[in-house]
């Protein structure tokens, strides 16, 4: 298929189709008039990366970095490609060189962690996630690299508060799952069942506390507030309609 126009709009249009075969085909065309294209070679390389073929996206990756050694885009997606494939040790310096050039680069820093988590060196990636949120206390991604890892070394009393730090900055299933999933290694049961709610550490334990004041299990609590709420809504929604037939 022929397409026609500036090169820059027919990648957004079939990126915004998800259209990676013709992404290909396209940069493809471009890189035979001009090797060098470098509108072509990124934008190759991240939709091989969406293909699932990460031995070409890291080829064509390297001929950005052959143009520009510091060219972040080519970078991310080379490291992408790289964790794909398992080769952590080479993430390690790529992240390095990112680094090189702003020591603040909190995608670097996480990206870091992360390899040195799979090479089983957890402390260190640990601390790499603190460094990111130093940078940025609201890293979402470094919360959750951060708990994760310190479920998985069993820390769960530590980890459920950064997957609460996490959940205030998105709610998600996955957040409330894991973080559940922490309360039971711990042997809270209670904790666990309004964790898998969606609750924060400090609605968990205010529905704990007057659940006990009322002597009741903290489901049954749990589900007459729920109803309560559920009320008060339609209450409201009624009210709404009946004043505009007024």
């Amino acid at each position: 298929m022929a397409y026609v126009g500036n090169p820059i709009d027919v990648i957004k249009k079939l990126y915004s189709n998800e259209q990676w075969d013709d992404i290909v085909v396209f940069c493809q065309n471009l890189l035979k008039a001009d090797p060098k294209d470098l509108i072509a070679l990124q934008n190759i390389s991240t939709a091989f990366l969406n293909l699932g073929k990460f031995d070409e996206v890291i080829s064509f990756c390297d001929k950005v970095l052959e143009l520009n050694e510091f060219d972040e885009y080519a970078t991310k997606n080379k490291i992408l490609a790289l964790e794909k494939l398992g080769k952590h040790d080479y993430i390690i310096d790529l992240c390095n060189m990112m680094l090189s050039q702003n020591r603040f680069n909190s995608w670097a820093l996480n990206s870091k962690g992360l390899a040195h988590n799979e090479l089983g060196k957890h402390d260190d990636a640990i601390s790499y996630y603190d460094m990111v949120l130093k940078i940025e206390p609201a890293n979402i991604t470094a919360l959750l690299n951060k708990a994760n890892t310190l479920a998985f070394l069993g820390k769960h009393h530590d980890a459920i508060s950064y997957y609460d730090m996490a959940q205030q900055q998105e709610k998600s299933s996955y957040v409330a799952k894991a973080k559940s999933e922490s309360y039971q290694k711990l042997g809270k049961e209670d904790e666990a069942f309004l964790a898998a709610q969606g609750l924060s550490m400090s609605d968990i334990e205010k529905y704990i506390h007057d659940a006990h004041e009322k002597k009741m299990r903290i489901f049954d609590y749990y589900c007459m507030i729920e109803y309560e709420m559920l009320e008060k809504r339609e209450s409201i929604h009624q009210r709404k309609l009946d004043s505009k037939f007024r």
